[in-house]
């Protein structure tokens, strides 16, 4: 909250809390303003406390810091050290390194990944079903139709 606030700004503060309030009441509005958060503190705690002992000795271990979307996130989805989702594979499956050096990417539910490029006749780069069979494609074809990948 307070990690933004620089030390000439910080100093422009307590020039105006001495100009605005005067030397003499200074100390007892700074032991006032510490109280106060004292009391918010303890109130927070004890509330904390009831929570907890309201929730039974089954979540003993329970933090609200981990009501955080992000720690709740981070702790329930993402895990320990297992993948629950299955997240590792599909990281594994998607390495951007093995297509930048034109190298075949790991194989992915027993199929060779990647799609293999060759070149033509006519000098360009035949992709997909053209570059299996080795014939180019005429102008005007259509390429094969493929119903069970569409």
């Amino acid at each position: 909250m307070f990690t933004d606030i620089g030390p000439l700004e910080l100093v422009t503060l307590v020039v105006m809390a001495i100009v605005i309030f005067g030397p003499d009441k200074l100390p007892k509005l700074i032991q006032d303003t510490m109280g106060f958060i004292r009391k918010v503190r303890s109130f927070a705690d004890s509330a904390k406390e009831d929570i907890r002992s309201e929730l039974g000795p089954e979540f003993k271990d329970f933090e609200f810091e981990d009501l955080h979307p992000k720690t709740f996130v981070r702790k329930q989805l993402m895990g320990g050290e297992d993948d629950p989702l299955g997240l590792k594979e599909i990281r594994d499956s998607l390495d951007i390194k093995s297509v930048l050096d034109d190298k075949p990417s790991p194989s992915v539910n027993g199929r060779a990944g990647g799609i293999s490029t060759e070149k033509s006749a006519s000098g360009g780069v035949a992709a997909g079903a053209a570059a299996t069979s080795g014939a180019p494609l005429a102008t005007g074809e259509r390429p094969p139709f493929d119903p069970d990948a569409t």
